[in-house]
């Protein structure tokens, strides 16, 4: 992440839905680069990533994604589907869910004048990613200049990773975020995890601000757990690892004790 980066910060949760469009994705061809980025960035500023939706390049499909992820998440980033082609189709389909118009953005032209100087060079094609929602914020692009752009909570991105990560950028200074998640963990050793799963459960029933969560590795010869918690409560969740340290600890020397010498 670049430079300072301004936002307008609440106490409260903000929480956000990812919307993934593209056959290319789909079908494999194009393996996604950005869900994973999009997911460390909106933890860092604030803001939660509860869900992640993929569908393909159909009018039906998109708008009904739009519709059901926008209204239970303060915000719906979208990336894909913004181009030249014909099968760019997110800004049409974002204008038909949100029941506005859509025509060629003055400033958008502008911007897409930017890159491309000879008039005859900004051919029909490309004047499609001009194409604006009635009543829509630009986003900036300033690595190809074809803006995205941002309709009440919808904020629609280009699929390229280079550029969607400098449209998330540019767009963050609007968004509204929230107390960030802080995380800790607790290497629980090679314990198989379930000689602690039920004590964890009973840790996060007593402990609910805390989200505790038991992750699995395998380096190649043995398996190793790490217990993650996550809260935006430090006092809670410092309670809650050291009541997982001390569960770890005991079992650990449980486990010792049984070894025959």
């Amino acid at each position: 992440m670049a430079g300072v980066i301004m936002t307008l910060e609440s106490s409260t949760r903000i929480t956000a839905a990812l919307l993934v469009i593209g056959d290319e994705i789909l079908s494999g061809r194009t393996k996604d680069k950005n869900i994973g980025f999009i997911a460390e960035y909106l933890t860092a500023i604030g803001i939660e990533l509860r869900e992640v939706r993929v569908v393909a390049d159909e009018e039906t499909a998109v708008i009904e994604a739009i519709n059901a992820l926008r209204v239970r998440n303060d915000y719906l980033f979208t990336t894909g589907g913004i181009g030249p082609t014909h099968d760019d189709i997110t800004a049409d389909c974002v204008a038909k869910a949100l029941n506005v118009s859509i025509d060629h953005d003055p400033r958008a032209v502008a911007m897409l004048r930017e890159r491309y100087t000879n008039p005859d060079d900004l051919n029909e094609a490309r004047l499609r990613m001009a194409r604006i929602p009635r009543g829509a914020l630009l986003i900036e692009n300033h690595i190809s200049k074809a803006p995205g752009f941002m309709i009440e909570n919808v904020i629609v991105m280009a699929g390229v990773p280079s550029i969607m990560q400098n449209m998330i950028e540019n767009v963050t200074p609007q968004l509204k975020t929230g107390l960030k998640l802080q995380s800790v963990s607790v290497d629980a050793g090679n314990l198989p995890e379930g000689q602690y799963a039920s004590e964890l459960g009973q840790i996060q029933k007593l402990i609910p601000e805390v989200i505790i969560g038991s992750y699995p590795h395998f380096d190649g010869n043995v398996f190793r757990n790490q217990i993650v918690l996550r809260s935006r409560n430090i006092e809670q969740l410092d309670a809650a690892k050291i009541e997982i340290e001390t569960l770890i600890a005991t079992l650990s020397k449980s486990m010792i004790s049984k070894i025959p010498l």
